[in-house]
């Protein structure tokens, strides 16, 4: 494994970036506020979730 040399990971930089925008109008708003969404949505995916015991087969 690379050892960090002081530089914070690019994508979460790009992320915290884009977070410290000010929306100009209602439209630009509505638009940060749908690539947060997607975002959160993205990051749900990843996670697995745990299979309920009801539909495991034997």
């Amino acid at each position: 494994m690379t050892k960090a040399k002081g530089f914070a990971d690019k994508n979460l930089s790009n992320v915290a970036e884009s977070l410290e925008n000010e929306p100009v109008n209602s439209h630009q708003a509505q638009q940060l506020q749908q690539d947060k969404n997607d975002r959160r949505h993205k990051d749900s995916l990843n996670h697995d979730q745990p299979a309920s015991m009801g539909n495991q087969q034997s």
